[in-house]
């Protein structure tokens, strides 16, 4: 059996994915693999249970009709990656949609049981300044630098194990007021099945948060080096020390107009002094979100890309749990919500356990 799954969506004009296909030649030199770039052909291809690279040319428009067949496939067939493990490489034309479309696949493909391995993510935007900070870090060109890149993601995807864990460490962490939050609630109702593990919850409505002012580099750098942050408080006081400690992170978040609250935004972009220093690449991340109205998938995407695309934290199988509750008190209401609530509570205790 070949090592991996290639799923390259066909570009049709061909010049378009000229630079994604240089990257490739070097990036999966010396493996074995079967390349996937039709809708048919992956409606034919042997993929559970497999490492699949999805490599997805744009160009500028950044739509590739292909894949939009090959997305569709996947998210009406809910169990079509049951046991995949997944990287993302995205190449465009343009500054725009590179990330966007990675966000928006990672997640369907997770739903349909594909997890992903931690910074999953590795993008050619039309410029490729966004690699201007790690050329300059490496003394390479930024075409070289998206290649390095691409090159490590693929051979962090083929030496990927996942690790469980015997009595696993979680670490829940929410911005929701216990009573009238229904994300708390459904949390409440997750957290009554996980048995065996030691679990850990934090509010940050417990102390002021400030978000990043984003520091320079060396400032954020020395911070790092003492666990702290510029700011302090109880990001540094009792986050800090709970995400170093733990296994699992599982982010409770209602839906505030499409995105995560501020509370979470900020906790998130607080973590950046911790992982100027610390290697937390083993550390699996989970969610809860709900929505009063409709949206929830936009927050999970939020999620995936900034702790799971920027951040390593591994994305397990079927790491999201949503539901759509209004008014206080409406999550209990849902039909069939103690059946929901106890299945995601298995599969987190199946991927976070051994």
């Amino acid at each position: 059996m070949s090592d991996f799954i290639l799923v390259k969506p066909l570009c049709r004009e061909r010049i378009k994915s000229v630079r994604l296909d240089n990257v490739l030649e070097r990036s999966l030199k010396g493996y074995e693999y079967e390349e996937v770039s039709t809708t048919e052909e992956f409606e034919r291809a042997e993929i559970k249970g497999r490492r699949v690279v999805f490599a997805i040319s744009q160009g500028t428009s950044g739509i590739n009709l292909e894949y939009y067949g090959i997305l569709k496939k996947i998210r009406l067939g809910c169990d079509c990656l049951e046991g995949c493990t997944g990287a993302i490489i995205a190449d465009g034309a343009s500054e725009f949609h590179t990330k966007a479309a990675a966000r928006e696949l990672a997640l369907s493909a997770n739903m349909a049981g594909c997890a992903f391995v931690g910074k999953s993510l590795v993008e050619g935007t039309g410029t490729l300044k966004n690699y201007n900070v790690i050329a300059k870090n490496l003394s390479i060109g930024n075409l070289e630098a998206y290649a390095s890149s691409a090159e490590q993601l693929v051979r962090n995807l083929m030496e990927f194990e996942l690790p469980a864990k015997s009595s696993p460490r979680i670490l829940m962490v929410h911005a929701g007021r216990n009573g009238k939050s229904n994300s708390v609630a459904l949390w409440n109702m997750v957290r009554e099945h996980l048995g065996g593990v030691q679990l850990e919850e934090i509010s940050l409505q417990d102390g002021e948060i400030k978000d990043c002012i984003g520091c320079p580099y060396v400032a954020c750098r020395h911070f790092g080096e003492q666990n702290s942050c510029f700011y302090g408080g109880v990001i540094t006081e009792k986050v800090y020390p709970s995400i170093l400690s733990c296994d699992v992170l599982v982010v409770v978040s209602p839906n505030y107009n499409d995105a995560a609250p501020a509370y979470v935004s900020a906790f998130i972009n607080r973590l950046t002094a911790l992982f100027r220093v610390n290697q937390l690449s083993g550390k699996m991340l989970f969610a809860v979100v709900v929505s009063g109205y409709s949206g929830g998938d936009l927050v999970a995407q939020q999620l995936i890309g900034a702790l799971n695309m920027n951040k390593p934290f591994i994305l397990p199988a079927r790491a999201m749990l949503f539901e759509t509750a209004n008014d206080p008190g409406d999550v209990d209401h849902v039909p069939g919500i103690e059946k929901i609530a106890a299945k995601f509570a298995e599969n987190m205790l199946k991927q976070a356990t051994k």
